[in-house]
């Protein structure tokens, strides 16, 4: 009594088979690293200096993928994106950023104490520098305060 093998013993042995699927667990890893550097990133992306916008009723438009904010606080201190600047050196600090250029928006944050006449000094900054595109940055929403009221009675003179 002897051992015999046959041809579809041999045949059927799968256990040595090459397989031609694709190990999908090494890229699965790296999606997740990349998603987890995504979120620890994003937050670190936004503008955070402390400005008290005033709101406005006006349809939002798209925003830009790298916008430009620069701010003035309600101290009438200057920022370049999160970077205090002297107003002296506003148009100089805009033209070393990597990603400006004078065709590009420049999106103008202030504080709602900010009087108007400063304001405009900013904008004629920026305008002398050559950055005439600008675009004004306020809270999305209903205006509050009754800022939204009816306009005042007129006043009868004695």
């Amino acid at each position: 009594m002897g051992i015999s093998l046959s041809d579809t013993d041999l045949d059927d042995d799968s256990d040595f088979a090459e397989t031609h699927d694709i190990n999908v667990t090494p890229f699965i890893d790296v999606i997740l690293v990349l998603l987890i550097i995504f979120m620890v990133a994003a937050p670190l992306a936004t503008v955070d200096v402390p400005v008290d916008l005033p709101t406005s009723t006006a349809t939002p438009q798209k925003k830009p993928d790298k916008p430009t904010y620069v701010s003035i606080k309600s101290d009438l201190t200057l920022a370049v994106g999160e970077n205090p600047v002297k107003r002296a050196d506003l148009v100089h600090s805009l033209d070393t950023l990597a990603d400006m250029s004078k065709d590009k928006y420049v999106f103008l944050r202030a504080d709602k104490s900010v009087p108007y006449g400063e304001l405009i000094g900013v904008m004629e900054l920026l305008r002398t520098g050559g950055y005439s595109r600008i675009k004004l940055v306020a809270l999305e929403g209903v205006a509050g305060n009754g800022a939204a009221a009816a306009p005042p009675a007129a006043t009868a003179n004695p």
